[in-house]
């Protein structure tokens, strides 16, 4: 080895190199679990010994899987006896599992490396495991510093996805899938207030609403997500004033009536003040009108009992077969049985 191939400066530079090539395919150098300096070398270094690069090699002799004689699939163990002895590291010889965890299955995730177990059926951890930069790599890596290394770059980017962008996937809200009466499922917020809008629309509904058409369905993120537009404006609804519109608003086209549904969590039965203010809203209405409280269980009802406007209605989730009926004489006798 020449006092050139592990001077520092061409230590310094091969990392360098190794470091545009990952930025080139937008490995994800500063960020993540690379924001640290050393981080970011390690697995440049990595990629260097998996390359079977000393620090005065050229990119166009990176050995590659393979390529019979020429094949180069050093194990953990051999990567860190390389970079010991050709970039002057100091790594433990039992930190074989960190080059793995921290950097090999990283590369191998960019498409860059590939494992190629010695024996059949090697598991991940299998000492004899061994590591080589693939087949897809190879001209990536060949051609690095030539006129024409743009190419094998957007080559490389086609056919393998970016691995900043798979690690930086946005956390998708827990959602809740409800289902409509004509067959369209629509996605909820998930949290207790949705819950109760999903069994009205797929409990109430069916057993208490002969035809039902939902006319308007708010969620707590999104208060418009479900709007007919021009059928509420057609019953004479006020769009301009739809956020006071109850949480559901659902029309039964066989009987003509207009359901008014109030899911009840932390607030909003349809109190006495409510049922006026609904009243007000409809007015241009012509249709008839049933005021709906819906809470999840019998708890949460007794909760909001005393404040419940008479003349409306109330359904439990957890008892969805029957109503509560605020209405005085309107249901009193004696029932068949």
């Amino acid at each position: 080895m020449s006092a050139e191939s592990n001077s520092s400066s061409a230590v310094e530079t091969k990392i360098a190199e190794a470091a545009a090539i990952l930025s080139a395919i937008d490995f994800p150098l500063g960020k993540g679990d690379f924001r640290t300096k050393l981080r970011q070398d390690r697995v440049c270094l990595v990629l260097l010994a998996v390359a079977d690069l000393i620090p005065s090699g050229s990119w166009k002799d990176v050995k590659v899987h393979g390529e019979g004689k020429d094949s180069h699939a050093p194990r953990t163990r051999d990567i860190i006896i390389f970079l010991n002895k050709n970039y002057g590291t100091a790594i433990s010889p039992g930190s074989y599992d960190d080059i793995r965890r921290k950097n090999l299955d990283y590369l191998v995730e960019s498409g860059l490396v590939v494992p190629s177990a010695r024996k059949a059926g090697a598991s991940t951890n299998d000492g004899t495991r061994g590591y080589a930069i693939s087949k897809d790599a190879a001209s990536l890596l060949h051609r690095y510093g030539s006129s024409k290394w743009q190419t094998p770059v957007k080559q490389f980017i086609k056919n393998h996805a970016s691995l900043s962008t798979a690690l930086q996937r946005p956390a998708r809200m827990q959602m809740v899938e409800v289902d409509f009466p004509d067959g369209q499922t629509f996605e909820l917020s998930a949290g207790p207030h949705n819950r109760i809008q999903k069994a009205v629309i797929e409990e109430f509904l069916p057993r208490f609403v002969q035809k039902p058409r939902v006319l308007y369905l708010g969620d707590t993120s999104k208060k418009d997500l479900v709007v007919d537009h021009a059928r509420l404006k057609a019953l004479g609804l006020d769009l301009n004033q739809h956020d006071r519109l109850p949480d559901i608003v659902v029309l039964d086209e066989a009987k003509k009536w207009l359901f008014l549904i109030e899911a009840v969590h932390s607030s909003n039965p349809v109190s006495p003040l409510r049922h006026l203010a609904l009243e007000r809203l409809t007015a241009k209405c012509k249709l008839a009108k049933v005021f709906v409280s819906a809470f999840e269980d019998l708890k949460s009802f007794a909760k909001w009992a005393p404040g419940i406007s008479w003349e409306t209605e109330i359904w439990v989730a957890d008892n969805p077969t029957h109503m509560i009926h605020y209405n005085g004489d309107r249901f009193y006798g004696p029932r068949k049985s």
